[in-house]
């Protein structure tokens, strides 16, 4: 069978001639108002920007440093002048060279007690594993040859036992001390005569002490270069040396271990903790706790940030001084930072308009308006005048919030976020590149604040679109102060910052783009309510199913709302096969009816009783309305709860205007009958519209249409579904209906598509069980 599509239906002809002129005409008057110029918008943009990003160009000095001076001017009075910049250089240098405070990491030092602990539990399993030393009498043989013997080879030991078996036996050549030690006593006691232990037992003492001691290091998971030194100490001495390692560690980690310590101070410090203890011990030790102590101290911003504060209080003002008379500067050389401060003091620096910067801020602000605009209609051609106006706004706080409150660029993390998350990432991560390449021409500041600032926003405006919950956007948040603090961090140390410093500077930053993220979670709600935004994370929370209005819906008008539910399924599904807003469709579905909760009994999925209304008003016009009253309804309540403009559009629009046709044709009956009654007015039978304005209300407009017709086939076939939803669709377009929605016939023919495929999901085949077990698989099924 060759595939159902919408194209070979017998409708070609579908619009008249004037129908198509009609609608030629409105699409390009709406082309033409969508097209025009936003002159006064971008006026007041290029404006705004300039005023607050340029504001130094209103009030500069023609004599400014670094230019020669037109003629020896001398000063007219004595005076002592701050330098302001100078004092805020020496502040500066002196806050930077400032220590970090540290802290100790509670975290960190738990961690490390737990490792710790956990090793000491491996070392005392393995030193029972190894047996206990000494093995034999230390009268027999010392201790110290015990422990060699123990960790000998098994072959090199049977080789030396070989050799003493010998008559007269072979000393080996060049031995080791210890080996040397171990040849003598062994040899002495070979010669002995003793009673207590014979020579074929100690040499069978020595064998089972190799064995156990070899089976111990190979099962233990301590390292290779520790294990030896760690089954050395003699179990006496052994007992206390838990509680002796722990007793250091304590007091090291109490203490605080920096990071960045060199690993020669480490050993150091070790050394001298463990000076007291027993020298086996510390042999032992020193390994385990070198391996095993980490650095526990982090900084501490708010620590560190009093200590700047305070080394910059410290530093006393700079202040150039002048006498009546005496030459400021001499004609031709060039002015320096003190000549510009008593110049400009005694009101000589000749301030005024700089009218080149000024062209040249307005060029620059213009060009980057120009590369918005190109941008924003490529990706986000919808921006209504009030998302200018939001964009315009949150970009000029960036320039007036380091004019007003002296934080250099501070808020370029929100506004990152917010633009990102309101109009997604492009434009966001525009917004913010445009910004940062004209913040420096007009306030200056410092490069590596502004760029590790610019990092952290754009991170945060990239990623701002993908969260679909505030706990995910709180979560970007902290990607963006790790950013911000990182980049700065490593721009600082690259210029030569101590690293001290720069752990500092960076954990700042890290702390003010944390703080600004926390802003921006903080008013998008407000936000979004203000300027009628719809944000991803603004239409899940709508679409809760306990928000207020919905849990009406469910209890007032159950039917209304498992049909709302149905249909939601079928738009969705369209919209995602279309590449719409699905999260949009989803929540404006589910607000569609909900004007029907004004009088639920007057609509037929509702009637759970069997009793039918509208047969007992007897009275088709006033039936048709009460069915048309629910748009207007709803439209009501959607604005007593303030729902989105975006959202509430699906109200009217998923019944455009078309017409109560259950009642209208009664209508046309009675007045057949009746020949005194006057003609049927089609008007009184429509809706008041508008007709679905984008794509996502027209998809509802047609799910909403099929849902009944689609649930009502339960045992047809997929063609007669095709058939049911093909006449559907042909009376929505017949009816121009769709001609604003920007759906195409390929849409349509898609839509056919899934919509059957979801109703053939919720009307699949199933098994039939035998009488005698339903009550049982109806209970289970429930």
């Amino acid at each position: 069978m060759k595939p159902f599509r919408f194209q070979k239906l017998d409708f070609i002809h579908w619009w008249s001639a004037t129908s198509n002129s009609a609608s030629k005409e409105s699409a390009c008057v709406r082309q033409s108002a969508k097209t025009r110029s936003p002159i006064l918008l971008i006026t007041i943009s290029i404006a705004a920007l300039t005023g607050t990003i340029g504001h130094r160009f209103y009030n500069e000095p023609k004599l400014a440093i670094g230019t020669p001076a037109p003629q020896t001017i001398r000063a007219p009075a004595d005076a002592t002048v701050e330098d302001q910049l100078a004092t805020e250089a020496a502040r500066k240098e002196a806050s930077q060279s400032s220590l970090s405070i540290f802290m100790v990491n509670q975290a960190q030092t738990r961690q490390i007690k737990a490792n710790f602990k956990r090793t000491l539990a491996e070392v005392q399993k393995t030193r029972q594993a190894a047996g206990p030393l000494p093995y034999v009498d230390p009268g027999v043989l010392s201790t110290s040859v015990q422990v060699y013997l123990r960790r000998m080879d098994s072959t090199d030991f049977q080789a030396l036992r070989k050799e003493l078996d010998r008559r007269p036996p072979q000393r080996p050549e060049q031995p080791s001390l210890e080996a040397q030690k171990a040849w003598e006593q062994l040899l002495d006691y070979r010669d002995q005569d003793s009673e207590d232990l014979s020579w074929s037992q100690l040499m069978q003492r020595l064998s089972q002490a190799q064995r156990r001691y070899q089976t111990a290091v190979r099962e233990s998971r301590l390292p290779a270069s520790e294990i030896h030194l760690i089954l050395s100490p003699v179990d006496q001495v052994w007992k206390d040396a838990p509680q002796q390692l722990t007793a250091v560690q304590d007091r090291m980690l109490a203490q605080g271990i920096p990071p960045g310590l060199p690993p020669q101070v480490l050993r150091q410090a070790i050394q001298l903790n463990l000076a007291d203890l027993n020298p086996d011990i510390q042999a032992a030790g020193m390994p385990l706790l070198r391996s095993l102590l980490m650095p526990n101290l982090s900084i501490d911003p708010a620590g560190t940030l009093r200590q700047r504060e305070q080394a910059a209080q410290t530093v006393q003002p700079v202040t150039v001084s002048v006498t009546e008379g005496e030459t400021i500067v001499t004609a031709g050389a060039p002015i320096t930072q003190a000549n510009f401060v008593l110049l400009d003091h005694f009101g000589l620096s000749k301030r005024g308009i700089n009218g080149g910067g000024l062209a040249l801020m307005v060029t620059l602000v213009s060009g980057a308006i120009a590369i918005f605009w190109l941008i924003q209609t490529r990706v986000r051609p919808s921006l209504s005048r009030r998302d200018y106006i939001l964009i315009l706004l949150l970009s000029l706080t960036v320039p007036l919030i380091p004019w007003a409150f002296e934080l250099s660029y501070a808020s370029l993390p929100a506004v990152g976020l917010l633009v990102g998350s309101f109009y997604g990432s492009i434009l966001g991560a525009t917004v913010i590149i445009l910004l940062t390449a004209l913040m420096p021409l007009g306030l200056g500041g410092g490069l590596s604040t502004l760029l590790a600032i610019a990092a952290g926003s754009l991170v945060g405006s990239i990623f701002a679109s993908r969260p679909r919950a505030r706990e995910e956007l709180a979560l970007l948040g902290l990607v963006v102060a790790v950013t911000q603090g990182l980049t700065a961090f490593v721009l600082l140390t690259a210029t030569g910052v101590a690293l001290a410093s720069a752990l500092g500077t960076a954990a700042l930053q890290g702390l003010i783009g944390m703080g600004w993220s926390v802003i921006a979670l903080g008013v998008s709600p407000y936000l979004e309510n203000l300027f009628d935004l719809v944000t991803p994370i603004r239409l899940a929370e709508l679409a809760n199913p306990n928000r207020p209005l919905l849990k009406r819906l469910a209890q007032e008008a159950p039917g209304t709302f498992q049909h709302t539910l149905f249909v939601a399924t079928l738009a969705e599904a369209g919209a995602r096969a279309l590449g719409g807003n699905v999260e949009l469709v989803r929540t404006g579905t589910l607000y569609h009816d909900i004007g029907k909760m004004h009088d639920a009994q007057a609509f037929i999925e509702n009637q759970m009783q069997g009793k039918n209304l509208h047969e007992q008003l007897n009275d088709p016009w006033q039936s048709a309305d009460i069915i048309i009253k629910h748009v207007t309804e709803g439209l009501v309540m959607a604005r007593r709860c303030r729902l989105p403009k975006a959202v509430r559009a699906f109200i009217p629009e998923h019944q455009g205007t078309m017409a109560v046709a259950y009642f209208h044709h009664q209508a046309q009956e009675i007045v057949a009958n009746d020949p005194e009654r006057e003609a049927v007015n089609e008007a009184d039978f429509r809706y008041a519209g508008p007709i679905p304005q984008s794509r996502e209300t027209g998809i509802v407009m047609l799910a909403d249409s099929c849902e009944a017709a689609l649930r009502s086939l339960k045992d047809a076939t997929p063609d007669t579904a095709k058939q049911t939803v093909n006449k559907i669709f042909k009376a929505r377009w017949q009816d121009e209906q769709l001609v604003d929605s920007q759906l195409t016939r390929e849409n349509l023919n898609t839509l056919l598509d899934v919509f059957i495929d979801v109703w053939m999901q919720f009307h699949h085949k199933r098994i039939p069980y035998p009488m005698s077990n339903l009550p049982t698989i109806g209970r289970q099924n429930m």
